[in-house]
């Protein structure tokens, strides 16, 4: 019989497998750039990415549906990849796994699992790199980061300096309408 019951029968599609999904900060320039970056590096030969690359946003709720331990402060400060069998990597752990993931960096990327001893020198060098680079990416023009660690006290000596050189007394903002409490407290 010609166009009998098999020729009624299509393919289906193969259902694609979920796909790793990389949090980044949007509001960091640094976290920007690498985003970018990461997504462009991620178009497989066949054109599907092999990577989702997600923006943080705003709404805590959004993220506690792609993983309810996330917490969107975390997400902020550290990067983080979200597996599709539900596991979290944060830090140089996260960029270990992009790299392992992306089509033109998985050649080199056996290294961070190599361990002599039960110790992964690669991996150690890529959590310290990755610790340094999240300290001074406020430096580089990241905003919601705030002010890395290692300039606070250096900020706080050079506002002291400016004080002390200051010719004329920074002006105090004075209120509209301020209670009698508050006039009194403030310096004349």
């Amino acid at each position: 019989m010609i166009g009998g019951p098999s020729s009624a029968i299509q393919k289906q599609p193969k259902p694609t497998p979920p796909l790793p999904i990389l949090l980044f900060n949007d509001e960091c320039a640094v976290c920007r750039h690498i985003g970018h970056w990461v997504q462009r590096s991620a178009q497989r030969a066949s054109g599907d990415p092999a990577i989702i690359v997600q923006p943080i946003g705003d709404n805590p709720a959004t993220l506690r549906s792609l993983n309810p331990d996330l917490d969107i402060w975390d997400a902020y400060a550290t990067i983080h990849i979200l597996m599709p069998d539900g596991s979290m990597r944060l830090g140089g752990e996260a960029v270990a796994q992009v790299l392992r993931i992306l089509p033109t960096t998985k050649w080199f990327a056996w290294c961070f699992d190599t361990s002599i001893f039960g110790f992964r020198p690669f991996q150690v060098v890529l959590n310290v790199a990755y610790a340094i680079l999240s300290d001074v990416r406020p430096l580089f023009g990241c905003e919601s980061c705030g002010k890395p660690k290692i300039l606070r006290p250096l900020q706080w000596m050079t506002q002291w300096w400016k004080t002390l050189t200051r010719r004329k007394p920074r002006p105090i903002p004075t209120p509209h309408f301020s209670s009698l409490s508050a006039a009194t407290r403030r310096p004349r």
